[in-house]
């Protein structure tokens, strides 16, 4: 992807706008990023231990949102997603920050974390980098599980089981 000027977005109270606060984020960590043309949205990559994960950005001003997603580098093929929705299902039950989410349509999987401006906790370059990185490590640690379950044909609570032992080791 190639890297694109941008200019500094201002509110009027003299806050720096969201989507400011992520392009910065890339900037100071060196990181390639491309810029829809008309939408506060930023679409990059990150090299994961398992895959390289294809990554969207999006903002909202009004309300004050942060979302992040990072998509899966396959497709579920269809006759998979049912198995594939459980596995999601399981492993979203326990995770405290973002979630799993499938389009029975495509078959994307992607990860989402999600961050809101509240008056006590604004949006800050900190808290994005921490939803950033909290994204990428989990569709990592996940992402052998859901390809075991669709290519090896792994039984989904097996999979699982094997990702919480690889963490604990």
């Amino acid at each position: 992807m190639t890297e694109l000027t941008v200019t500094s977005e201002i509110h009027e109270n003299n806050q720096i706008s969201i989507l400011q606060l992520v392009i910065n984020f890339f900037k100071q960590n060196n990181w390639t990023f491309s810029q829809h043309e008309t939408e506060p949205i930023l679409r990059t990559t990150y090299q994961g231990e398992s895959a390289e994960l294809s990554c969207v950005v999006r903002t909202r001003e009004n309300p004050s949102q942060f979302i992040f997603y990072s998509l899966c580098p396959v497709n579920i093929p269809e006759k998979k997603r049912f198995v594939i929705a459980e596995f999601l299902t399981r492993v979203n039950y326990d995770l405290t920050v973002g979630n799993f989410e499938m389009d029975f349509q495509d078959g994307e999987v992607r990860y989402k974390t999600f961050g809101i401006n509240v008056e006590s906790h604004p949006l800050s370059s900190q808290l994005i980098a921490q939803l950033i990185f909290v994204n990428l490590m989990t569709m990592d640690r996940y992402l052998p599980g859901l390809m075991s379950v669709i290519y090896a044909n792994i039984p989904v609570q097996e999979a699982i089981r094997q990702i919480e032992q690889q963490a604990n080791l």
